[in-house]
């Protein structure tokens, strides 16, 4: 498994990472099968791990623990915290308050005492960067934290985040973690150029979009697409245009040889930007198709066929993205 230096943070990466969020009530309950992948992953050379507190409400941060028993020194784990762990405001966010005892609290599950990289799993329009990174600045200095980052965050803010640090003499985000497929290149036109800018490394998950990408017949019948069906609603024009750019692209795989699945996450890999990119399995099978796929290069012509299906920086369906900056979703802020 190939590596590259993850940001500034001289930590030492797998171009494939694995993430956590299908390990428990969300996807697998079968902790024993969960840990097995895991182990399955970083037999491969997989050596990043990325998780959450809200994934399936602390269980996947405490399966990955059971996992690195006598392990965790070979990996860099990631978690993140920010999205809401129950009805309390005072439960999420980016807070000194709730920064304080979200980590003790994943500490905890994880079965550690450092946390490789801490990521704000959301942007927070409710605290001021500047107490949010303040409080992280302090786990850094206190040892139970190696480093920051963020997620999802739209370019403005990553900017807004970096000069925050510099004026204020904060540790500053290392990294970065936004979606990233075939079917959702829009951060193509800004994020990942500012990334580039600030020498951030770029964590990208969702290189299947939801198992549009996986190659399955009927992407709609996997276990997302239980949970938001939504997503795979035909008579949404959105979605018509994610089923034809798949046969398109499914097409575009079978004349290179190659997987589905292996053209989704290759072409992520191949983006300069991107450090590490995160599968997010559910089953072992799920794990082994990946695996298998997981040093696959495409070559240019390849990939601009891809751009011809699906233009650069562009999104198929608007929808697919998961954060809305408030002034937007807020009809408060956008009328007189």
């Amino acid at each position: 498994m190939k590596r590259r230096i993850l940001g500034g943070t001289g930590m030492s990466v797998s171009e494939v990472a694995l993430g956590a969020m299908m390990f428990g009530a969300m996807g697998n309950t079968d902790h024993g099968e969960s840990v097995r992948m895991i182990h399955r992953a970083l037999d491969a050379g997989v050596n990043l791990v990325d998780t959450a507190d809200v994934y399936s409400e602390g269980e996947s941060e405490e399966i990955v623990g059971k996992a690195l028993k006598g392990r965790r020194d070979e990996v860099v784990l990631a978690t993140k915290f920010g999205w809401p762990t129950g009805d309390d405001l005072n439960r999420q966010g980016g807070s000194p308050r709730w920064i304080v005892q979200a980590v003790e609290n994943s500490l905890r599950r994880l079965g550690t005492d450092h946390i490789d990289l801490y990521q704000l799993h959301r942007p927070d329009p409710r605290t001021d960067v500047d107490e949010t990174l303040a409080a992280l600045s302090d786990l850094v200095r206190s040892g139970k934290v190696r480093a920051i980052g963020s997620s999802c965050t739209p370019a403005e803010l990553i900017v807004e985040a970096q000069w925050t640090a510099e004026r204020r003499g904060h540790h500053r985000f290392r990294t970065e973690q936004p979606p990233y497929s075939l079917l959702l290149r829009g951060v193509e036109a800004a994020v990942l150029p500012t990334a580039q800018r600030y020498g951030m490394g770029v964590l990208t998950y969702g290189p299947l979009g939801s198992g549009w990408l996986s190659g399955r017949a009927d992407p709609s019948k996997g276990a997302r697409a239980a949970r938001g069906p939504a997503a795979f609603d035909l008579s949404v024009p959105a979605n018509r245009a994610k089923a034809e750019a798949v046969a398109r692209l499914t097409e575009l795989a079978a004349e290179a040889g190659m997987p589905l699945s292996h053209l989704a996450t290759a072409f992520v890999r191949s983006h300069p930007a991107v450090t590490s990119v995160l599968i997010g399995p559910r089953r072992p099978e799920h794990l082994d198709d990946l695996l298998a796929g997981a040093e696959t290069e495409l070559p240019p012509d390849i990939l601009d066929r891809i751009d011809e299906i699906v233009p650069p920086g562009t999104n198929v369906n608007q929808n697919d993205i998961y954060y809305t900056p408030p002034p937007l979703a807020d009809k408060r802020l956008r009328r007189f």
